[in-house]
């Protein structure tokens, strides 16, 4: 892990001050590691942090994506990050700096990914905005073509919908 904290940490892009494809993933990263340190949960700290650092890996990593993951990896690999803290310029110790800042709302997704099972039986994987209510989730989930396939000469008897998860669907036969 250290070593792919490393290799990114030489890949990262000096020009940008911060990527928008990892602006969400960040600010989950830095409430995560910021709550588990406080709870010492020190294993799912630095999980999330392997996620993280996965994803730049992939997006692409700007200048001031490291600078937070350096501050927030400090407290475990704290030679390591005075080490690259001084590659990448930036003066004084990386141990005297303040906590990285996060933005609440970006820490929240803004679609959310539910099953949608047709008689308890998973059929389909719809996406609707995150804290829709139950009657745009069932919408989405009859506007799903496979469902829309299920249901035709069907009637719609019952629908259960547990939120942000899955919506039930029951039907029977037209009389």
């Amino acid at each position: 892990f250290l070593d792919k904290v490393w290799n990114l940490a030489e890949s990262c892009d000096p020009s940008l001050e911060q990527t928008q494809a990892n602006a969400a993933s960040l600010h989950k990263c830095i409430k995560k590691v910021a709550d588990d340190i406080e709870g010492m949960k020190f294993n799912t700290a630095i999980a999330a942090m392997m996620s993280l650092v996965n994803e730049l890996g992939q997006n692409g990593c700007s200048k001031g994506d490291m600078k937070a993951l350096i501050v927030m990896l400090s407290p475990f690999a704290p030679h390591m990050c005075e080490e690259l803290w001084e590659m990448a310029g930036y003066g004084g110790q990386v141990c005297l700096q303040p906590w990285p800042a996060y933005d609440e709302s970006k820490t929240i997704a803004a679609t959310t990914q539910m099953a949608v099972q047709v008689g308890g039986k998973l059929k389909a994987n719809i996406i609707v905005p995150t804290g829709s209510d139950d009657e745009t989730v069932v919408a989405a989930a009859l506007a799903e073509p496979k469902i829309a396939k299920l249901a035709d000469g069907m009637e719609l008897v019952k629908s259960i919908v547990v939120k942000g998860r899955l919506v039930n669907l029951i039907f029977k036969p037209r009389a």
